[in-house]
């Protein structure tokens, strides 16, 4: 006769959030032991994680979580292999759970992680990897983005009078992923191997080798900057105008400080 009760049960599944099948398979193997039970479960999981291991995972959701004044942020990108699984509640309650635990944290256990993985991974039955995992703090408070299919997001940082402008920045982000903040943030190595892209594409096209490199240093300032920085970016609402003169018409004083772009597969 078992000596447990389907309350135990109950309970095992509740701390757990394992299948009730498994639940009472734990109880009879601990033959009733539930903290023993709790540790089977947990090397299940353990060993459900590793066995999925090398499946790819291309779906996923961004979590970010904020401090309550907005000064400290965790963001996180946690990906499954399914788009079913990203779109599941108890995925996506997973996900912010980690994301609080970055922003409460200056420094995360990787333990902890990685139990919280395993224990996802049992639960859910599909390869799930923390992909990526981040930490903000700013002396203003940090405007943040998630797209509304949870697969892009950002987070911007900055100072002087900031405003609700800084969030319109972070959609830009998300919109338009920008490579580095300002020009002076690209290095002289990236530009000139755009130049050097730029120059054999206008030889391509039949110029000569001189007039084929003055042609390329111009489409790298007109085309590769203004996509690559961001202060340079046509600004989404209006591309009339940059992000730097949106932002110095609309929230003069504002300079942004920095930002980071988060997004399943993201290389």
């Amino acid at each position: 006769m078992a000596n447990y009760s389907a309350q135990d049960v109950k309970k095992l599944r509740e701390d757990t959030d394992a299948p009730m099948m498994e639940c009472k398979a734990a109880l009879d193997e601990s033959e009733g032991d539930f903290d023993k039970a709790k540790n089977i479960l947990r090397e299940k999981g353990k060993a459900a994680a590793a066995k999925r291991s090398d499946r790819s995972t291309a779906a996923g959701v961004v979590a970010i979580a904020s401090s309550e004044d907005g000064k400290t942020v965790g963001a996180i990108v946690l990906e499954s292999e399914t788009d079913f699984v990203a779109r599941n509640e108890d995925f996506i309650a997973i996900a912010q759970g980690l994301a609080e635990i970055y922003r409460d944290n200056e420094v995360v256990d990787p333990a902890k992680v990685k139990e919280i993985v395993e224990a996802a991974v049992g639960k859910i039955r599909e390869n799930i990897k923390l992909s990526k995992g981040v930490r903000f703090t700013s002396a203003n408070p940090i405007a943040t983005y998630v797209h509304h299919d949870k697969t892009k997001g950002s987070v911007v940082t900055s100072e002087g009078a900031v405003s609700d402008a800084v969030h319109k920045v972070a959609v830009q982000v998300v919109a338009f992923p920008p490579d580095v903040l300002k020009k002076e943030d690209l290095s002289q190595d990236k530009l000139d191997q755009e130049i050097e892209i730029e120059t054999q594409r206008a030889i391509n096209e039949g110029k000569d080798e001189n007039l084929a490199r003055n042609i390329a240093k111009g489409r790298v300032n007109k085309e590769f900057i203004k996509r690559a920085v961001l202060v340079e970016q046509p600004y989404y609402v209006d591309p009339s105008k940059s992000v730097a003169q949106f932002l110095a018409e609309e929230a003069k004083g504002t300079q942004l400080t920095g930002f980071a772009y988060l997004a399943v597969g993201q290389a």
